[in-house]
């Protein structure tokens, strides 16, 4: 019995959390403003060398991001002629609650509350209101190589986006912050989540090249450049990147 009341008040909250974050999502993808798009250095590992690329952050490490979206928009004929604008927060000396490892889904509506809430708690920032909030957890590439799984939530306007912290890696970082971000808008997965190939054809950046491989760019929710049947590379930086078009449709840049 306890069981069902405690079910029947998280899905009510999470009923009355998601019609404001519907919302919010809404007046985001008008595109008539640009959307305010927050990053929350945070290190994520603990480690000195996380703690000093933290320290040495500064949002020009980002505009590749605005540039980005800006040529993209152009593609599509955005009326926003800036369709975001990025401000960076002071930095988060705690680390957000991790997604769930098990698929069970009221295991997954706990954590996002949580994680929304963690959010609230220890937000930074103090400028005009976000938008879009993003939580960039920064991990030693030399003691991990391998990252944890990215979240970006439509229903929220908030993600959770494990990234490296090397200059070497802020090409790749700014792919994966991009890629996270679209998520917000509403974009989906374009690629097989066990292989991380990306799916033909809304993952092709040029789903009519002959040959089919290899392609020259990624289309950002496919995430990767594919390079044969069975290799794809990530691209170094978003000059590698394009917006195909259900990406803009999911996003609002083109019509249904």
């Amino acid at each position: 019995m306890w069981k069902a009341i405690r079910i029947v008040v998280l899905l009510f909250i999470l009923a009355t959390v998601a019609q404001g974050a519907w919302l919010a999502q809404r007046d985001a993808t008008s595109w008539k403003n640009p959307v305010i798009v927050v990053l929350y250095p945070i290190n994520a590992d603990g480690s000195d060398r996380s703690e000093q690329y933290v320290r040495g952050i500064d949002l020009a490490r980002f505009q590749p991001m605005a540039e980005f979206m800006r040529e993209q928009a152009a593609v599509y004929g955005v009326a926003a002629k800036d369709p975001i604008e990025l401000r960076l927060a002071p930095r988060i000396d705690r680390v957000p609650p991790q997604p769930p490892a098990s698929g069970n889904w009221l295991s997954a509506i706990a954590w996002s509350l949580r994680f929304r809430l963690w959010a609230w708690r220890h937000d930074t920032y103090t400028g005009a209101r976000a938008n879009v909030r993003l939580f960039l957890l920064y991990h030693d590439d030399r003691r991990s190589p391998r990252l944890p799984h990215s979240t970006g939530l439509e229903k929220g306007l908030i993600g959770l986006v494990n990234v490296f912290a090397s200059d070497a890696m802020a090409g790749t970082n700014n792919v994966v912050i991009a890629h996270e971000m679209l998520h917000t808008f509403g974009a989906t997965d374009k690629y097989d989540l066990a292989t991380n190939m990306p799916l033909f054809p809304d993952g092709y950046a040029e789903p009519e090249r002959m040959p089919r491989v290899p392609q020259q760019f990624a289309e950002i929710m496919g995430g990767r450049i594919p390079i044969s049947p069975l290799r794809a590379d990530q691209p170094d930086g978003l000059h590698r990147v394009v917006i195909g078009p259900l990406t803009a449709r999911e996003i609002n840049w083109r019509a249904p």
